[in-house]
């Protein structure tokens, strides 16, 4: 039997919402992504796999998107992130390591200087989103950058790791939220690496993609390039979906229409997704 991947990207929480209202629309078209023998999270996309390993109806998923967001304080890539960034892409030199260990050192710096929440209280933001703290019987990758080598680390829940350490660490966007320290190394986003890191699936016959944002930028690959000869499909927002999701991925108030952007869009892709994901 052929067997499929599901790789779900960062874009942080309108990541979040469009991704499961993509998930919420292919399931009324008769597409169940939860069939997928694999799943792959990275930053956004470990939330999203988590919950939807967690055996949570993907209906109550996308009501909880688009209900009417809690006030709160909102961050952003400011100017100095985003030339932070920018500087670790540039003397990065091509190597994705490299790239890894100057944000992770940069994150770390930011985060004992106090320009990030408490790391208290990003893990009691992360655990709101899960639906569930177990890590699931069936397979789940989740994603991220050790920050003083700058190794890609995989948590698959073998290793005494919890599954909220695990997705705050993925979801640790370097310079915006601290680094998580699990045992005696401390890590930031998987999207240090990549957008996707989909070369994790690259091994399954077919593989889906959910990609809020997938670029090839720096030593960073898209998520086809990473593919390569794998059968895959990419699916990345459309017009009306980046429209919703807006300039500022971290931003609650854009989360319930990107969530029915994403669900909304569910009936251009069905087809083609229908056809990657037949046994």
């Amino acid at each position: 039997m052929s067997t499929r991947g599901l790789v779900l990207g960062g874009g942080g929480i309108t990541g979040i919402a469009w991704e499961t209202g993509l998930a919420a629309g292919l399931l009324e078209l008769g597409v169940d992504l939860g069939d997928a023998d694999l799943v792959v999270g990275t930053s956004a996309g470990s939330v999203v796999g988590a919950q939807l390993r967690s055996g949570t109806p993907v209906t109550e998923l996308y009501a909880r998107q688009i209900s009417t967001p809690v006030p709160a304080p909102t961050p952003s890539f400011g100017l100095s992130v985003l030339l932070g960034f920018a500087s670790a892409a540039l003397l990065s030199r091509g190597d994705p390591e490299r790239m890894g260990r100057r944000l992770g050192a940069w994150a770390v710096k930011r985060a004992a200087a106090g320009r990030t929440p408490t790391l208290a209280a990003r893990l009691d933001a992360i655990r709101a989103r899960l639906t569930s703290l177990e890590w699931p019987e069936r397979s789940l990758l989740v994603t991220a950058v050790e920050a003083g080598l700058g190794e890609l680390r995989v948590f698959d829940g073998t290793d005494g790791t919890s599954l909220l350490d695990a997705v705050a660490a993925s979801c640790a966007v370097p310079g915006v939220y601290p680094p998580v320290p699990i045992g005696a190394q401390t890590y930031v986003d998987g999207g240090a690496r990549s957008g996707t890191n989909a070369d994790l699936a690259a091994h399954c016959d077919a593989v889906l993609v959910l990609a809020p944002i997938d670029r090839s930028r720096g030593p960073m690959r898209s998520a086809t390039q990473q593919l390569g000869d794998t059968r895959h499909v990419v699916l990345t927002p459309d017009a009306a979906s980046r429209t919703a999701i807006g300039n500022n991925v971290l931003a609650v108030s854009a989360r319930p229409a990107s969530a029915r952007a994403g669900f909304a869009q569910a009936a251009a892709v069905a087809d083609e997704v229908r056809a990657l994901w037949a046994r």
